[in-house]
């Protein structure tokens, strides 16, 4: 915490309770509501079935290949009632460890302090992971938005230059006709690259900006997502709803797995407390408020999206929501669906813009934190002179960012992205007994209510949405921490405060 003072190294303090919370809102509601949503309704479908491609709990409790990954169907609305109780229960632990330790990190930080410098390591390499892939998904689903506004305006590019060169289902048109089949082909995600490097540029400039830009669009995104919920309601078949649970437990349980990384917007709140005011009341302001909002809105959009297309039919839609209300358009011949339609893409766009704002502020103070503890190159931890910002690490972040997000399908960004969440969840949990055995009388200015109940419980459920991802996850995910491993044992623990001067280099 006195490292943070000091001026070479410490962050302008500007964010109050309410900008917060938008961070949070931002995050949460444009990275899912309008794109994974549709993964984790309808699920995905392979060629062939692949023990890979099977969620570990299903492989270990029916012992069968899948075809592909069982979405929740209309269930989703209980998928994500049981989202939102894991991230209450983390989220309560998050905001005791925030109020203790108001220094930009998040999840890395407060491991540092609790379970020494290897977790530290090893939860900071995870976060990188899991800010990086999240912000690949939502600027994948930010391209497939801007394709559905550009027919709405009747302009139809070249798809190779707004499509991913990787399609694992392929790409059909709005008719169904195939484009591409499933696999690589020659083209790159434009839209998807050229957001990130836009957002950049304004963070670079200073985060109160930033967070003034965002408040703004979180207002018009929440706007456009009433709107929907309300024209949608009047066009709902109840049939669409039966059957209920399509894929029984297991959908609904890989469904919520699909959707969780979008609830990593509350960890954003808490990487920002040291650019916060009062960050010991305004950090569990903004979490727990995030959380009640967000939930209450995606549970509304989850109930109306199923009972206005059959759940199956969202398949590989990135862009679910607009794309549904354009088939109803279409079939009910409404005029005023045609321009809800458009109300609900702007909103949609200015909500993905602002979750890859907040991703991308997360992503480089993870950076910062970790090379001001000299366990990367010290060049992330140099703050511009005239804005005050981390402009080396946010400016590598942006094309370690939207590079891949050309590239590559939401899937497998939506995947990757949401071990990453749980398991640095499931560390802060752990984070929280450990400190109340250790330090059992550190002033705490918010406490995590019921004793060591709700951070077991938060542990609990973290590792059973973690059983409900494939098992070809968890192997990227081992592989990316042996990466991160070689790192910290040859680079980053010889560059230590820890270590010993004759092994310094």
């Amino acid at each position: 915490m006195s490292d943070s003072e000091n001026p070479e190294h410490s962050l302008k303090k500007t964010l109050g309770p309410w900008s917060l919370t938008a961070l949070g809102i931002g995050a949460v509601i444009g990275s899912g509501i309008f794109t994974v949503i549709g993964t984790a309704i309808a699920g995905e479908q392979f060629d062939t079935s692949s023990i890979l491609n099977t969620p570990v709990l299903d492989y270990l409790i029916h012992h069968t290949a899948l075809v592909g990954r069982p979405g929740a169907g209309p269930a989703l609305a209980l998928s994500l009632v049981l989202v939102a109780i894991v991230c209450a229960f983390t989220g309560l632990c998050y905001a005791e460890l925030a109020s203790m330790i108001p220094i930009a990190g998040s999840a890395y930080t407060y491991t540092y302090a609790t379970l020494g410098e290897l977790i530290a390591w090893i939860i900071g390499w995870d976060l990188i992971l899991e800010y990086a892939f999240s912000n690949m998904a939502v600027c994948v689903g930010f391209a497939a938005h801007i394709v559905d506004l550009m027919d709405w305006l009747g302009i139809h590019p070249s798809a190779r230059w707004i499509s991913p060169a990787y399609l694992p289902s392929g790409l059909q048109d709005f008719h169904g006709n195939t484009l591409y089949a499933a696999g690589w082909h020659f083209g790159f995600n434009w839209p998807a690259f050229l957001i990130v490097m836009l957002l950049t540029v304004v963070l670079v400039r200073g985060i109160r900006e930033s967070a003034e830009t965002n408040n703004i669009m979180v207002l018009l995104k929440i706007t456009a997502i009433l709107i929907f919920v309300a024209f949608g309601a009047h066009f709902i078949h109840p049939s669409n709803w039966h059957p209920f649970y399509p894929n029984g437990w297991s959908g609904l349980l890989t469904g919520g797995s699909i959707i969780f990384f979008t609830y990593i917007g509350f960890d954003s709140v808490s990487t920002a407390a040291e650019e916060c005011k009062n960050p010991q009341r305004d950090v569990p302001i903004g979490i727990l408020a995030t959380l009640v909002i967000c939930t209450t809105l995606y549970i509304g959009v989850a109930v109306v999206l199923t009972g206005l297309i059959k759940w199956n039919l969202l398949i590989g839609d990135a862009a679910p929501v607009v794309n549904t209300l354009r088939k109803l358009s279409l079939t009910s011949g409404s005029e005023s669906l045609h321009w809800v339609r458009l109300v609900i893409l702007i909103g949609a766009l200015l909500g993905m813009i602002s979750s890859i704002l907040v991703f991308q502020i997360g992503q480089a103070r993870v950076w910062f934190a970790m090379s001001r503890d000299r366990l990367l190159p010290s060049v992330f931890s140099k703050v511009h002179p005239k804005y005050r910002t981390p402009a080396v690490s946010t400016w590598v972040a942006g094309f370690v960012v939207g590079l891949p997000a050309g590239l590559l399908d939401i899937g497998t960004f939506s995947d990757l992205s949401n071990i990453g969440t749980l398991f640095a969840f499931v560390l802060v949990s752990a984070g929280v007994l450990i400190l109340r055995y250790k330090d059992p009388h550190r002033h705490r200015s918010f406490r995590c209510p019921g004793g060591p109940v709700f951070p077991v419980l938060s542990i609990f459920f973290c590792v059973l949405l973690m059983a409900g991802l494939p098992i070809m996850t968890w192997l990227r995910f081992f592989v990316w921490l042996a990466i991160g491993l070689c790192i910290y044992f040859f680079y980053s623990c010889r560059r230590s405060e820890f270590c010993p001067p004759h092994r310094a280099r």
